[in-house]
């Protein structure tokens, strides 16, 4: 995660300083183009946010072989457990296009009922695989 991390806050770094090269160049012509420099400073931002996020989680958690220049053989196995068939994707997708189609309709109830789908379909998707112990022992 260290690397992506570093990544990253280098493309954030890359990005204001092309944000304040942008605005002082617009600024010779008597005003900054603000669309473009907002836009700029926000694609930073957002990179920022991305490599620290992965520079807490490296934090959080050993090394892995990417991080350590080790040999590919020693990143070979499980990566992790991916639904092999999961119909909550499909779910979750009608709902966004639901609330989507609300909101460009400017229908406040059809857009509310797509948000309230994004949240059942979200949940279902998150617990699918989550087993509730009853007082039975199952």
């Amino acid at each position: 995660m260290r690397t992506e991390s570093t990544l990253f806050n280098i493309i954030g770094a890359f990005l204001y300083l092309c944000a304040g090269t942008y605005a002082w160049w617009t600024d010779k012509l008597n005003r900054i183009e603000w669309a473009g420099t907002m836009e700029l400073l926000l694609a930073g931002t957002l990179a920022v946010a991305v490599g620290m996020y992965f520079a807490f989680v490296a934090r959080r958690i050993h090394p892995r072989p990417e991080d350590r220049h080790a040999a590919i053989a020693e990143g070979a196995g499980d990566i992790g457990f991916f639904s092999p068939g999961s119909y909550w994707p499909l779910g979750l997708g009608l709902a966004v296009a639901v609330g989507a189609i609300g909101i460009a309709m400017a229908q406040s109830w059809l857009a509310i009922l797509g948000l309230i789908g994004v949240f059942l379909t979200t949940g279902g998707l998150l617990f699918e695989y989550y087993h509730v112990k009853t007082a039975a022992g199952d």
